[in-house]
């Protein structure tokens, strides 16, 4: 499962954390945690049974990623190692056997040019960041919140929103090298090829209600943990932020 919390203690005064303990996801990859380790109580680190590890902001009230595991993973790996990025917690990995599973928050670009710059050269980095990890031989899962609408299907108002961030033309070159050239797979878009299928919604303009959204929350995979994908999950049903839940069942065995 992943999920951009907009704010973890947000998330949990709006219900999260007791629908997730009825949940059955092994592992959950949370992202934009708002919030400092010293600001996150015992209930919200180790809820329902999970093991978590953080890789927070240094910047407080702002980003973070974690992951709730329900064993114990081999390894933990913290950051990209490039020190603007790490200082931002944005990315935190977590191995299981031949498997690593990946919480990542890319940057938008949505508050302006300065900002846009920070996402283009973190996109930049992370191409040859990427064929690393292919080239090394794991299975690799990573779940969390690209901040890009690949196509046309996967906003409503593609249109209008083509000089945007998020839906740019370089933006979405980007996603055709992922999901080409570099070997990885949309696991959702695998599993589901209908239109209206979003994660994000603005909080302007009855926009959930109408379905007026963007898909930018993701499972991308290698293709050999790909082919195990057996059913995808958009919940609805509740609001714990202004994104929603993605679950994707696959037939693996942790540690394996």
């Amino acid at each position: 499962m992943t999920l951009n919390l907009n704010g973890i203690r947000s998330a949990g005064r709006k219900g999260f954390f007791e629908w997730l303990g009825r949940q059955h996801a092994d592992v959950v990859c949370l992202q934009d945690l708002k919030a400092q380790r010293a600001d996150i109580g015992s209930e919200l680190q180790n809820p329902s049974g999970y093991l978590s590890h953080f890789h927070v902001a240094q910047r407080r009230g702002y980003s973070g990623v974690a992951l709730y595991c329900r064993r114990e993973p081999d390894r933990i790996h913290v950051g990209t190692g490039w020190p603007d990025i790490d200082a931002e917690g944005r990315y935190l990995r977590a191995d299981f056997g031949s498997l690593s599973i990946i919480s990542v928050y890319l940057p938008s670009g949505s508050a302006g040019p300065h900002r846009q710059a920070v996402k283009d050269s973190f996109l930049d980095r992370f191409r040859p960041f990427l064929t690393d990890l292919v080239a090394d031989g794991r299975e690799y899962l990573l779940c969390g919140d690209w901040n890009i609408a690949h196509r046309n299907i996967d906003l409503r108002n593609w249109r209008s929103n083509q000089k945007n961030s998020g839906f740019l033309p370089r933006e979405r070159a980007w996603m055709d090298w992922l999901f080409g050239e570099a070997g990885f797979v949309d696991v959702f878009r695998r599993l589901n090829g209908a239109e209206g299928q979003y994660t994000w919604w603005s909080n302007r303009g009855q926009a959930r209600a109408k379905n007026v959204g963007w898909r930018i929350d993701y499972h991308v995979s290698t293709s050999a943990f790909a082919a195990c994908a057996r059913s995808a999950h958009i919940y609805r049903e509740q609001w714990f932020s202004d994104h929603a839940p993605l679950s994707i069942v696959y037939d693996w065995e942790l540690g394996t």
